[in-house]
């Protein structure tokens, strides 16, 4: 029966492949629980940091570093974060037309964009798109460092410092739920001013060394630890987002398999069905 070997050879090969997404589902489950926990904890070093910076920028007004200075805007960079991989559903593609959206939007202002890729999807979708691509990382595993990351974000510091660039935006995909990711733009420069709710407290720190020193530092420090949050909250994204669809994935072959199945069962019925009528017809010729 050739048409049952066909059918047969089809349900084999899709439940080897059934196996395959199986496994990436429960590796990817994992992976999520780990991120998840990273991403946890360096939420509470960011907010950290951002308050310290609030409260030193109150305490010392006369100080105006560049980072909190709003100037003309003529051109804008773009923190891109994406996954290295795929297979992690629409995760990717919903990330970067947010982000071509945002930039649509400043081109018809008649403001350039430059950008900055991290992850492997990004550069390669920027880089066909012709797009300023002025640096990037990728390649950066499963636990990225903040060291990793330092490089590629000193070439947009330096930029908007030396006023090549006059805003600074981090374009990434927030952790919402297991079934939820959230894209989203945020400006990281100048900084966005500070709610009065939030600075309710005022204080004073002990200063070693000048307090314009500290300032500095802390500054940069703390758009390093936000991209540095944003990669993270990409990351357990990216395996939530693949969680989901490789138990997507499983689902639809077992749909499959079933089909097939059928379309086996009833081939081997008429099969059978033919055999016997064709037993039948000879014995009533004889």
């Amino acid at each position: 029966m050739a048409v049952g070997k066909e059918i047969r050879k089809q349900i084999k090969s899709i439940q080897n492949t059934q196996k395959i997404t199986r496994a990436m589902e429960m590796v990817a489950a994992s992976k999520m629980r780990k991120a998840q926990e990273r991403m946890q904890t360096a939420r509470p070093y960011a907010q950290k940091i951002r308050n310290v910076i609030r409260h030193l920028h109150e305490a010392h007004p006369e100080y105006k570093h560049p980072f909190v200075l709003e100037r003309e805007t003529r051109r804008v960079g773009m923190i891109v974060v994406t996954s290295d991989r795929g297979l992690c559903g629409g995760l990717n593609t919903n990330l970067l037309r947010t982000a071509v959206q945002a930039m649509q939007e400043w081109h018809e202002k008649n403001v350039d964009v430059d950008v900055c890729n991290i992850g492997s999807k990004g550069f390669a979708f920027y880089k066909r798109l012709g797009a300023n691509i002025v640096s990037h990382a990728s390649h950066l595993g499963d636990t990225p460092r903040v060291e990793d990351l330092i490089g590629t974000v000193k070439v947009m510091l330096d930029a908007y410092t030396e006023e090549k660039l006059d805003r600074l935006f981090l374009v990434y995909s927030r952790f919402v739920n297991t079934m939820s990711q959230q894209p989203m733009v945020e400006q990281l420069l100048p900084l966005p001013p500070a709610e009065e709710e939030q600075l309710k407290h005022h204080w004073d720190y002990i200063y070693e060394p000048e307090s314009k020193d500290v300032l500095d530092d802390l500054l940069t420090r703390y758009i390093e630890a936000r991209v540095y949050r944003g990669v993270m909250d990409n990351l357990a994204c990216e395996q939530a987002a693949r969680m989901v669809a490789m138990k997507s994935a499983s689902d639809n072959a077992g749909n499959l398999i079933e089909d097939l199945r059928l379309k086996y069962n009833k081939a081997r019925q008429a099969a059978i069905t033919q055999e016997i009528s064709e037993i039948v017809a000879g014995a009533a010729a004889v």
